[in-house]
């Protein structure tokens, strides 16, 4: 008999926790993936603002789309493991068009594309984006050619 409570009352606290977990996180296992979803299926609903999850590399990709002019403004809100990023996103004349017209993912957990100075793409022949993590920090095509460096080819925007 006391073995069967001491392990009714295991079971139970295990059940308060999973079930907190249960609400409360989710399995993510490409966050830049899960970022450009977000913000795509934002923009496409014309939405003001958007939410991701705070993370360094999110913040730094963030910079540089609002760097490009396709984000107007970032912010945090939460703290620790609930920081979020509130993306406010940009639209153009009387009928809110998109400033992003797509994102691509190029770099994929399963296969990373790296490429050097001379093999970074141009997008749409220099009017969109290609943002690169390089060793000098997460930047745009651009400022990448500018400080002859290379780096994993994250996504394309325009």
């Amino acid at each position: 008999m006391k073995r069967a409570k001491r392990s009714s009352l295991k079971w139970e606290c295990l059940s308060e926790v999973t079930e907190f977990y249960k609400q409360n996180t989710m399995a993510n296992h490409d966050p830049i993936s899960d970022m450009l979803t977000r913000i795509r299926n934002a923009s496409e609903k014309r939405h003001q603002k958007t939410r991701i999850p705070a993370s360094r590399m999110s913040h730094s990709i963030a910079k540089v789309l609002q760097k490009e002019g396709f984000i107007a403004e970032i912010s945090e809100e939460g703290e620790g493991i609930k920081k979020q990023l509130v993306l406010e996103l940009k639209y153009s004349g009387k009928h809110r068009h998109p400033i992003i017209r797509s994102m691509q993912r190029v770099s994929k957990p399963g296969l990373r594309i790296y490429k050097n100075t001379r093999g970074l793409p141009k997008v749409l022949g220099g009017l969109g984006v290609a943002i690169v993590s390089t060793s000098k920090g997460v930047m745009s095509d651009r400022d990448a050619r500018k400080q002859g460096v290379g780096g994993e080819v994250l996504c394309y925007v325009y």
